[in-house]
């Protein structure tokens, strides 16, 4: 906590925008600064994530990346997730976002189907408040992953490999968020 707590303020924006490209959640965890522990920041994340309204949301979901399916996954596999997409984004209008924490490699594809399939069904402001929840949900943890590649330990989190990525805690498997590119 000693590097998030004094990090320069544009450092810690970075970092924080990497978790969750929200200029709005950055400065409101950036603004309650210094945290005593993990817990504590985790908590002003999830309270700051919580307040963000549709636009906030829209910003951060103009963000996210594509889709990092494991490496042995076949041609047909990327053409229905491509289909899937494409319904999703032509009902919602904005990109598909879940968090997969714990879902294993070869669960991946078929857990991330059947969540657009099924919120296929959601009418629009059911589906804001599901995906407000996994965008605060995949901040989360990738600021738990941010903080472990800065070295920071803490009971409880389990870690997570940082990656080029932009998002430091998505380790390709774990998270997925969508775009139909």
């Amino acid at each position: 906590m000693e590097h998030f707590n004094a990090a320069s303020e544009e450092d810690l924006e970075q970092a924080l925008l990497s978790c969750l490209r929200s200029h709005r959640w950055a400065g409101r965890v950036a603004d309650h600064r210094p945290y005593p522990d993990l817990d504590s920041l985790l908590a002003a994340a999830d309270e700051a994530a919580y307040d963000l309204g549709w636009p906030d949301l829209t910003e951060a979901l103009a963000a996210e990346p594509l889709p990092a399916l494991p490496p042995d996954t076949y041609a047909a596999a990327h053409t229905a997730l491509s289909a899937a997409h494409a319904a999703y984004e032509a009902r919602f209008g904005h990109v598909f976002v879940i968090c997969l924490d714990g879902v294993s490699p070869s669960e991946t594809l078929d857990r991330l189907l059947e969540a657009i399939r099924s919120r296929l069904t959601n009418d629009p402001e059911e589906e804001r408040t599901v995906v407000a929840d996994e965008l605060r949900r995949l901040a989360k943890e990738r600021l738990v992953g941010a903080l472990r590649g800065a070295g920071n330990r803490a009971p409880g989190h389990p870690a997570r490999p940082v990656t080029a990525n932009p998002h430091p805690a998505d380790n390709g498997k774990s998270h997925l968020r969508s775009r139909r590119g």
